[in-house]
């Protein structure tokens, strides 16, 4: 699910459940999540050339 998507879902379930006063704080989640998965230190969820994270540590 692409963030916008999953934006709009939740305030619309937010909306639906009488707590649309939650909708400007989900905004601020939204754009805090934009904001860390467009840093350039992030890597893409969608490659698929990458070893499992906890495969590839050296036991110690």
């Amino acid at each position: 699910m692409h963030i916008d998507a999953w934006a709009q879902a939740v305030i619309k379930d937010a909306q639906l459940r009488g707590l649309s006063e939650l909708a400007p704080l989900l905004g601020g989640l939204v754009r805090a999540t934009q904001t860390l998965r467009q840093a350039d230190w992030n890597e893409s969820a969608e490659r698929t050339d990458r070893q499992d994270a906890t495969a590839a540590k050296d036991p110690k």
